[in-house]
This record gives structure tokens, sequence and C-alpha cells, in this order.
């Protein structure tokens, strides 16, 4: 095997349905791995540039799909399919799609979000 520059990490984490924060499964993200994967491979990126790989969360549920691009150091937020060409598109040329990129706010649940999952902990009997 040969060391890719680049390894992004598609979070296919599940959550059960109705949970307040979703998950990235929910929203799409299994298929947005393999359809990555695809494109890369199609491509010639996949041998030697970028290896798509799965990742369980990534705790940013309530931007996801996400992904992690290493070792750039950044997430991918909101992703849908349509967005695939655009982001292999940017890793060709050594960018990255800034629309996307998720800022340090992204990464703090958005205050609703946690009242809910703290309240459906509660009913469930949990602190």
């Amino acid at each position: 095997m040969a060391q890719r520059k680049r390894y992004v990490f598609v979070c296919v984490n599940r959550r059960p349905d109705g949970t307040p924060k979703g998950s990235c499964a929910a929203q799409g993200s299994e298929e947005l791995l393999l359809q990555l994967k695809a494109r890369l491979k199609e491509k010639k990126l996949a041998e030697l540039e970028v290896r798509a790989c799965n990742a369980s969360c990534l705790d940013a549920c309530w931007v996801g799909p996400c992904i992690a691009v290493e070792p750039d150091n950044y997430f991918y937020g909101h992703v849908q399919l349509t967005d695939i060409p655009e982001i292999i598109e940017a890793w060709e040329n050594g960018t990255r799609v800034e629309r996307l990129v998720l800022s340090e706010s992204d990464y703090v649940m958005p205050k609703e979000l946690k009242r809910l999952e703290e309240e459906l902990a509660r009913a469930k009997g949990r602190p």
C-alpha cells in the first residue's frame, strides 16, 4: 500500500431516528462515501493522492454530512453528492472548497439542539 498525500474521513455514523442532532448517515453520508471513492478511483487519484475512508462520529452531526481532511486539518460540512466534483477538483489543485469548510463556531452544538438532547436523555432516565 502506498501512503497517500491526503486521507479523508467521511462520517457514516447513524443514530436512531428522531435524535435531535441527527447523524451523518441519516443525511446521506453512506452514499456520499461510495460516490467519493468511485470518483477518486475514476480520476486515478485513489492510489497515491487521496484515500477516502469511513469514520464514526466526528462530533459535528448538526452540520453533516462531515468530512475530515488530513493532514490538511480541516472539516467539510453540509456536503452533498453534487459537491463531489468541486471537492475533488480542489484537491487536484491543492486548494479547498471554502464554502464547505467548517468554521470554529460550527463545531459548537447549537443551544437548542443541546437542550433537546438533554431533555431526551432525562426522559430516558439518564442524567
